[in-house]
């Protein structure tokens, strides 16, 4: 009868362990810990947990990005701020299409990684990611080196709860961000949602405001509103100018002002994109690379 039962036990000892090492098969694996000094800059691919590094950031340099001066100061001061040690903020950057949003965070973001070697990365997370930033901040909770967490064109429709991931993120959250990641995002909405879905839910809601008021919030928790407004003529020509200077282009300033005006019309309107569209255009039809001089 003991041996029976000892014999039960072990059957019951091995099953247990079959179980147990079934689970750990099952299991996802630990997030991998991210290399930061393989380069300055990485895109964050949910699929695979993975930082993948960029070589060469598309960007723009900062002196050439014109008409948005108080923004450039504001953003770039709390940057450095942030790659000293220092505190700051996250920062919303919301408004006009091609005003250069996206660009002024790479550019400072460049500047300061120029000022500071290796001090800052720059991880840009697109906007279906957003609800996999837990895992990813779990990553880089572990890295010394300081981080900007750069989503572009960010926005949120009515079915969305994405968001939530953010909210905890940014302020809300037991962990909240680690103090080495700062985020940094663009949109054009200013509360990341549609005026129409603001309007809709505020007009059928018992306590209007009270339903939108979840996701309006999201945009509090942003320190930095950083709004940029569709520039005029005056300013649109000092960007093309800016550019025609900076590449060397060799043509009259009457020539490239009448061209940048005609290109501004059949785009149907101005902006900074309109504007290096232009440049790229202008330096195909003049034969010229564009390199800095």
């Amino acid at each position: 009868m003991v041996s029976t039962v000892a014999q039960d036990d072990r059957d019951l000892l091995s099953l247990l362990s079959r179980i147990a090492d079934a689970l750990e098969r099952q299991a996802p694996p630990a997030p991998r810990p991210a290399d930061l000094a393989a380069a300055d800059a990485f895109v964050w691919h949910a699929d695979a947990d993975a930082l993948e590094p960029v070589e060469r950031v598309a960007r723009i340099d900062l002196d050439l990005l014109q008409g948005v001066a108080q923004q450039r100061d504001i953003l770039l001061e709390n940057t450095r701020r942030f790659a000293e040690g220092l505190p700051a903020n996250n920062a919303l950057l919301w408004g006009a299409r091609g005003m250069g949003k996206s660009s002024l965070i790479k550019a400072v973001h460049g500047a300061v990684a120029a000022e500071r070697p290796g001090a800052l990365a720059l991880v840009e997370i697109h906007r279906e990611d957003v609800s996999s930033l837990p895992r990813l901040l779990t990553m880089l909770r572990a890295c010394p080196r300081r981080v900007v967490l750069f989503c572009d064109d960010l926005s949120f429709d009515q079915s969305d709860t994405s968001y939530k991931s953010l909210k905890a993120v940014l302020e809300g959250g037991i962990e909240g961000r680690p103090e080495t990641v700062i985020f940094y995002a663009t949109s054009n909405r200013r509360h990341l949602m549609p005026r129409e879905m603001i309007e809709n839910e505020r007009s059928t809601a018992i306590i209007a405001g009270e339903a939108v008021e979840e996701k309006v919030s999201l945009s509090d928790r942003f320190g930095l509103w950083l709004g940029f407004h569709a520039c005029n003529q005056e300013t649109y020509m000092r960007m093309v100018g800016g550019y025609v200077a900076a590449y060397g282009l060799e043509i009259d300033e009457a020539e490239w002002r009448a061209a940048a005006h005609e290109w501004s019309i059949t785009r149907g309107g101005r902006s900074g994109r309109v504007a290096w569209q232009f440049i790229q255009d202008l330096a195909g039809r003049l034969g010229r690379k564009l390199e800095r001089q």
